[in-house]
């Protein structure tokens, strides 16, 4: 059968990087395919440009046997290829209709075409199992109902050829399950399904072939059932990885973190955070686990200083949080972080990086005044020999101080927080999601080093939806559901079942 996609001797570059060269693979129609690689090996630029948002600099693209020039992705949907990206392009203050008729309204009076496209759109729900309301509003929607959306949105523009970049980053299990059904149900209706994902465990449930890249390059295909999750990280990473991570034994010092009765409510009084009372002790990893959406958010941004709490008390080394007297949280998140508290966030885009700024500016970004040579200058030549440092030891890619980092993979970025959160020396570090989106070269070196500083004496409070991640590097389990603790277990003790039901709100007996 005719491939769906060829791509022949791809590349592009963005100035000095090479993010493809001479890539060449094809993908059958009515399968799915996975295209896995380290984060930074030219996968999503080379789905970008399979969808329109780059052009490649040399190569061709070939659909359905017809080579094409896809210059937009107005081009790519009208070819019948469709892409739901990892962080949504949805409006939130609107309804999922309104979101699925944007840009595609085709009528000068919307009325009618609104109540044709509400019908279609409810077709399409209960073919393809989608359970999703057209009426409601997207901020209502849980994240797996939104990426319902974003699927609904490309089968409603007719795509047949469909991407997908790192689908399950923030889905729970069941909603992976849910999604992983839905795919299945597109194959059986003929439709080519391209997934990108770090996750081996789900590129051997789910694909029928993958392709695997390294530094922008083919690194192998092969048909799925003749592969194994260890055969492809050796591929992805060109070395064995590592199972189980090296660590000293359990032997936490003095208290660090203290918090008693936290509380806290939004402008309406509901109650997002109740009863909070946890320690963390100098070296010693505190993983709290839970479905994302259970307070979790709201508990990291008030221990870093982004939000203050309805009541309750925080002290780190027995020194309460400066709270007294104040309104807002202006300039909190500076004295915590003079108190000895580094803060990696979980959404690394939002609050973590400056995506126009370059990676060096961006590896000092709220520790200003620790490379400064009086009078408020900036030491560059500190500066520089700070950032070389750091990109060497946490192996970033590239290790171009001056690139800008929005160029960089996610995992790339993600280093570079992490980097320049334990070059501050923390006492106290708060890790929110550590690897979500990254791949599992770049897991391996996050692990790595959080349980390197867990080993140095380093307190650190972890947050993650990830349980293998939870077993592979906490000490003691705090379990999360409807903004409480439901229970808390040491981690010899690790359950999937009993998480499952405290993350589920079955409080410990």
């Amino acid at each position: 059968m005719q491939p769906a996609v060829e791509f022949r001797n791809v590349s592009k570059a963005f100035g000095p990087v090479q993010a493809n060269a001479d890539v060449s693979f094809s993908i059958a129609k009515g399968s799915i395919h996975g295209v896995i690689g380290e984060n930074g090996a030219g996968k999503s630029t080379l789905m970008s440009i399979l969808y329109g948002y780059y052009h490649a600099d040399s190569g061709q693209l070939v659909i359905n046997g017809k080579e094409q020039q896809i210059r937009s992705s107005q081009e790519a949907i009208g070819l019948g290829i469709g892409m739901v990206h990892q962080h949504f392009m949805l409006v939130e203050n609107m309804t999922v209709l309104d979101n699925v008729m944007l840009g595609a309204e085709g009528a000068f009076k919307l009325s009618k075409k609104r109540r044709e496209t509400e019908v279609k759109l409810r077709e399409i729900c209960a073919r393809y199992h989608l359970d999703v309301d057209p009426l409601a509003v997207i901020s209502d929607l849980s994240v797996g109902a939104q990426q319902r959306v974003e699927i609904l949105k490309q089968i409603y523009r007719s795509a047949e050829i469909l991407i997908l970049d790192e689908p399950t980053a923030v889905l729970t299990t069941q909603e992976i399950a849910s999604l992983f059904d839905i795919l299945r149900l597109f194959k059986e209706q003929g439709k080519t399904i391209i997934l990108i994902t770090h996750k081996l465990g789900e590129i051997m449930d789910i694909t029928d072939q993958v392709t695997v890249m390294r530094a922008g390059r083919l690194a192998g295909a092969v048909a799925t059932v003749d592969t194994s999750k260890e055969q492809l990280a050796n591929m992805m990473v060109g070395r064995p990885i590592e199972g189980n991570l090296p660590r000293k034994p359990y032997a936490p010092g003095a208290p660090v973190l203290q918090v008693e009765n936290l509380q806290l409510k939004d402008a309406n009084g509901v109650q997002l955070l109740g009863d909070i009372a946890l320690s963390v002790r100098a070296g010693e990893i505190v993983a709290i686990a839970g479905v994302s959406g259970n307070g979790q958010s709201e508990l990291m941004h008030i221990l870093s200083g982004m939000r203050l709490p309805t009541s309750g008390t925080v002290a780190v080394e027995g020194k309460p949080l400066p709270w007294a007297g104040r309104s807002n949280a202006d300039g909190l998140p500076a004295e915590l972080r003079d108190m000895g508290i580094g803060h990696v966030p979980e959404d690394r885009l939002r609050d973590g990086v400056i995506k126009d700024f370059s990676v060096m500016q961006n590896t000092v970004f709220g520790y200003q005044e620790r490379v400064t040579k009086g009078m408020g200058l900036f030491d560059f030549d500190a500066i520089a020999k700070r950032c070389a440092h750091l990109l060497e030891a946490f192996d970033v890619r590239p290790k171009d101080p001056n690139v800008r980092i929005g160029l960089l993979s996610g995992g790339n970025q993600q280093k570079v927080v992490i980097a320049r959160e334990v070059s501050g020396s923390p006492k106290l570090l708060l890790v929110g999601q550590p690897t979500r989106g990254v791949d599992i070269g770049t897991i391996e070196s996050i692990h790595t080093q959080l349980l390197r500083l867990r080993d140095e004496g380093v307190a650190i409070l972890l947050v993650s939806t990830e349980l293998e991640e939870v077993r592979a590097l906490a000490d003691r389990i705090i379990v999360m559901s409807g903004g409480r603790i439901t229970g808390e277990l040491p981690i010899d003790e690790f359950d999937t079942t009993r998480i499952g039901l405290l993350m589920g709100g079955m409080h410990k007996s």
